[in-house]
């Protein structure tokens, strides 16, 4: 229903806090780098990735504010799609509050979402309403697991879609394709479920999938995916448009 990132230090700042802690003084600190710095969610950004000997796919971002952006992806011969993906940046959180296709807009509203550790342990909730909380903003140094229930809406209708969507976010690891080497990733393993087609039917696994999103690059680095059948591609190129 929908498609939807290893790090070295500078050496004058592992000096400078050698030399503060020999001084007794705390070292500067580290900023944390954020799912910004990988998706490339705040610019014009595009990208292609490949199966086959061909562009399987294409994707791009359209900044709408300082703190929106929606996504596409489409067939890059049929270009551009009537579908995109709207996230906001909200506080700690990069949020999805819906999609346009179909010539109007669904909505994504949770009713129960969780966090846990890598391993989807150790759950606990934390909302029960509003958009669903996509990923943290600020990338972490050790992996969580995401899981949201709730409702899509049709706004041109009302109609209701049930779904679940789990989510394990990796923290940044080396990564390379076979068009690209040297890169950090973080990685996104998800199964999505939803009812659409079976109102008030229990809902059912649509996707599974792995994908990669590599830093100062950006979406489907490498995407493998596991059901409803096994596929895989990978990024060969990246721009601003």
């Amino acid at each position: 229903m929908r498609v939807r990132r290893g790090c070295t230090r500078p050496a004058v700042v592992v000096g400078a806090a050698v030399v503060a802690a020999l001084a007794g003084m705390p070292g500067p600190a580290q900023a944390a780098e954020n799912y910004g710095e990988y998706s490339r969610f705040g610019e014009r950004s595009a990208g292609q990735h490949w199966a086959d000997g061909q562009a399987a796919g294409q994707w791009t971002w359209k900044p709408l504010s300082s703190t929106s952006s929606e996504i596409s992806w489409g067939d890059p011969k049929t270009w551009p799609p009537s579908y995109a993906e709207k996230f906001v940046h909200s506080g700690d959180w990069l949020t999805l509050d819906g999609w346009r296709d179909n010539g109007t807009y669904y909505t994504v509203r949770v009713t129960k979402e969780q966090i846990g550790d890598a391993k989807c342990g150790n759950l606990r909730t934390f909302a029960t309403s509003g958009p669903q909380h996509y990923v943290k903003w600020d990338i972490p140094s050790t992996g969580y697991c995401l899981k949201a229930w709730g409702t899509i809406t049709e706004q041109s209708s009302g109609k209701v879609v049930d779904f679940g969507h789990t989510q394990i976010w990796s923290p940044p690891a080396p990564c390379s394709n076979r068009y690209l080497g040297g890169q950090t990733c973080i990685k996104q393993w998800e199964s999505w479920w939803d009812n659409n087609g079976s109102p008030g039917k229990p809902i059912a696994r649509k996707l599974e999938r792995d994908q990669y999103i590599a830093r100062g690059k950006g979406m489907a680095f490498k995407i493998h995916q596991y059901f409803p059948k096994e596929w895989k591609s990978e990024a060969k190129s990246y721009w601003n448009w």
